[in-house]
């Protein structure tokens, strides 16, 4: 059976992949933290959607995170062992996917309240805290604690599919609420 306790983060220090511990509040795990929130709230809208499409996109996307949440938990000394990095080719199928996503459903040229739908719904949530993610990895990057500027392109996309496979969801069920006017 696999251990899911350790005991070893009980003082309040995780490992990196490598041999070092930070402590828990490092950006480095609060970023790969913030990302395995992001692929839960994914998780949420695969498991809610009867979409095939859509739990297919969001299967590739939960996978992906996993090779970003691995990026970022490793030492730029560890970078080649590990042999995980979010690549231009990740940020090509984000962007491909995107396209072909726009074919099948208008997307508002207003903002939109998210709520139409459950899987919807846990799409907008997930976009939301990947584009947190997004601002700490950028952080990271501006900080030259990793080096890899392809993070960020990726969260980046990723967020924009998030908002689109949403909108394709919610389209199928009746569609997007647009939010009022300022002065309405």
């Amino acid at each position: 059976m696999a251990k899911v306790t350790t005991g070893t983060g009980d003082t309040g220090y995780t490992g990196l992949l490598g041999n070092q511990r930070v402590p828990k509040y490092d950006p480095r795990p609060d970023t790969f933290g913030t990302i395995d929130e992001a692929t839960s709230a994914l998780g949420l809208a695969r498991a809610t959607t009867q979409d095939e499409t859509a739990r297919d996109v969001i299967l590739h996307m939960q996978r992906d995170l996993y090779v970003l949440m691995a990026e970022l938990a490793t030492l730029p000394e560890n970078q080649a062992a590990i042999g995980m990095a979010i690549t231009a080719d990740h940020v090509r199928w984000l962007e491909e996917t995107e396209e072909q996503l726009k074919a099948a459903v208008e997307i508002p040229n207003k903002f939109v309240i998210p709520g139409d739908s459950l899987d919807g719904a846990a799409l907008d949530l997930a976009r939301t805290i990947v584009r947190r993610a997004e601002r700490m990895t950028v952080r990271l990057l501006h900080d030259g604690v990793i080096a890899n500027a392809e993070t960020v392109r990726y969260l980046n996309r990723l967020s924009d599919v998030a908002f689109i496979l949403a909108r394709y969801l919610e389209a199928k069920q009746g569609g997007s609420t647009e939010a009022a006017p300022a002065n309405g």
